[in-house]
């Protein structure tokens, strides 16, 4: 809701003040279609050159977020807290048993109350991989926390792809802006010998392109560039969770104090309360009892 309230505010008050000013919209909108072919068609095509396939793919689902926000919200930290404490209950009391979880997530009792995680294919990854390792004996605190730091890293760094596209974009959409405009100086120096007014109105369509590419860049990529980049951080911190409970298992501590090391680590908009996670895993221990 946030972005597109953005974008009407941005509209609005940009080309209400030039209609207040006393502009005619006509000159715009007649040159419009052919300086937004001209740039959008520019920028497009260099997007395209300088990306690959799965850069393209990823950012049309980044666009998809900056519209409708982070994919985790405050019930999913909560089910995560309480997938890990089960997880690593499990793989205190009985290894054989948190073996038959991880191996198959999604036969899993544990995983199957919350769908959600299940579904998301990195946070099982990291959860089953590195509970695995450690069945495993692979059970050095900081050789595990440095493993699971630099597959966050890459994960964060593939997820700041897209952002980063869409910025190269806005920075090169004011210069298209004025390829286009010079484009209408050269219509219009081809047309000397017509009457000023018809001169005037050329002149000003071709003023358009310089508009377009520096209202694109600046009011709508570049805002919604960033606003990809700052949704893909906020659900990087989702799986770093993941890495403060395992560390915490290592390092001895029980299955709910691991849990309250992770919840502390949850940005305050998002961490639930003690209270709430106390209540829970109160709940999950009657319903294994």
């Amino acid at each position: 809701m946030g972005p597109i309230l953005g974008i009407v505010i941005t509209l609005g008050m940009v080309f209400g003040g030039y209609l207040m000013a006393g502009g005619k919209m006509e000159i715009i909108l007649h040159s419009l279609p052919y300086e937004l072919m001209i740039i959008g068609g520019a920028a497009a095509g260099a997007f395209v050159v300088s990306n690959d396939f799965g850069t393209i793919m990823h950012v049309g689902g980044d666009m998809m977020k900056a519209l409708t926000g982070p994919k985790w919200k405050k019930k999913d930290y909560q089910d995560l807290l309480c997938l890990m404490y089960e997880l690593l209950r499990v793989a205190k009391e009985s290894p054989v048993q948190a073996e038959a979880h991880i191996e198959n997530p999604a036969e899993s009792t544990i995983f199957q109350r919350y769908p959600k995680i299940a579904k998301d294919h990195d946070a099982t990854d990291i959860i089953c991989d590195t509970i695995r390792s450690i069945l495993m004996n692979f059970d050095n605190p900081h050789q595990v926390e440095d493993l699971l730091e630099k597959q966050l890293d890459a994960m964060h760094h593939e997820s700041l792809h897209g952002g980063h596209a869409l910025t190269n974009i806005a920075d090169a959409l004011p210069a298209l802006g004025i390829v286009a405009a010079v484009l209408g100086v050269i219509k219009t120096m081809a047309s000397i010998d017509k009457p000023p007014e018809v001169l005037g109105q050329m002149i000003g369509g071709a003023l358009v392109g310089t508009f377009l590419g520096v209202f694109l860049a600046y009011s709508l990529v570049g805002p919604f560039a960033n606003r990809i980049l700052e949704v893909n951080e906020q659900e990087q911190r989702f799986y770093k969770l993941i890495r403060e409970c395992i560390v915490a298992h290592l390092q001895m501590h029980t299955p709910q104090m691991c849990v309250e090391v992770a919840r502390r680590n949850i940005p305050g908009h998002d961490r639930p309360g003690f209270s709430d996670i106390d209540e829970a895993l109160k709940q999950l221990k009657k319903e294994a009892a």
